[in-house]
């Protein structure tokens, strides 16, 4: 039962990111979709700037 259940987790079909799509004009019009794909970009840059940072070793030793 688990392994099923470890399969499902992270796979997002055709239906599911249409059913997230039509969620997300519901919720906040055509209008804001682009302001927040340009913040969840931003958001997620720095995510992976701050990882990276952390990853690789200080030089200011």
């Amino acid at each position: 039962m688990q392994g099923s259940l470890e399969d499902a987790r992270g796979n997002l079909g055709p239906r599911e990111i249409l059913l997230i799509g039509v969620a997300l004009l519901i919720f906040f019009g055509p209008s804001r979709l682009p302001e927040l794909g340009k913040s969840l970009g931003k958001g997620i840059q720095a995510f992976k700037k701050a990882r990276r940072e952390l990853r690789t070793p200080s030089r200011r030793t």
